[in-house]
């Protein structure tokens, strides 16, 4: 991994494939006093961004607007089964969360470091601007549940979504640590692990 250190100390960037539980990873780090920012949260706020909505109507048109408000149901439905459509909201939200990012950064100096959650971390690139990369991992089928369940949505869909994220084991390769999300062992160690190495800076 790229060592970028700056004031803020280090920059952890968190992810998994949908389902693998990254985001309740990501509520332990902050119970534990660990800023952290939830790209795929701050990505939606940004729905509201007038210049992003006038963009989005104009490639999809009125049809993904409900009271000219964007019905996130529906850009979903198309981006998700279109790679190209997929790609072109990201370019619209990805350059608008990192200037937040780094802001965000910025305001919270003095820590031992900062924890950045995102699904697509790898797939966008913008793991190579981190200096560790945590990956929760959880077997297929128990991830297609889970997502199945949270967002009352069939498996058909949730396999279209896993199409566009990289194999879980590409990203194992590329992660400094791994949290294994299987039910079999407990998050929660695993958590504090890696919390106490980052915070005694015992990295190599």
């Amino acid at each position: 991994m790229q060592n970028q250190k700056n004031s803020t100390g280090i920059k952890v960037g968190l992810t998994g494939n949908i389902g693998s539980g990254k985001s309740v990873v990501a509520e332990i780090f902050r119970i534990l006093g660990v800023p952290v920012y939830h790209a795929d949260l701050e990505a939606k706020k940004f729905l509201d961004n007038k210049n992003v909505q006038l963009e989005i109507k104009k490639r999809f048109g009125s049809a993904v607007f409900d009271n000219n408000l964007i019905n996130r149901k529906k850009l979903a439905e198309i981006v998700f089964k279109n790679p190209e459509a997929l790609s072109f909201l990201n370019s619209l939200i990805h350059p608008l969360v990192r200037q937040d990012l780094q802001l965000w950064i910025e305001k919270h100096s003095g820590f031992a470091y900062v924890v950045y959650e995102a699904a697509i971390l790898f797939e966008s690139g913008f793991y190579k601007n981190f200096d560790k990369i945590i990956t929760v991992t959880s077997p297929l089928e128990l991830s297609i549940k889970r997502v199945m369940k949270r967002d009352g949505i069939k498996r058909e869909d949730v396999q279209i979504r896993i199409k566009n994220q990289w194999e879980q084991d590409k990203k194992i390769e590329l992660s400094d640590f791994i949290i294994n999300n299987d039910e079999s062992q407990l998050i929660l160690p695993q958590v504090l692990k890696i919390n106490k190495k980052l915070t005694e800076n015992q990295i190599s």
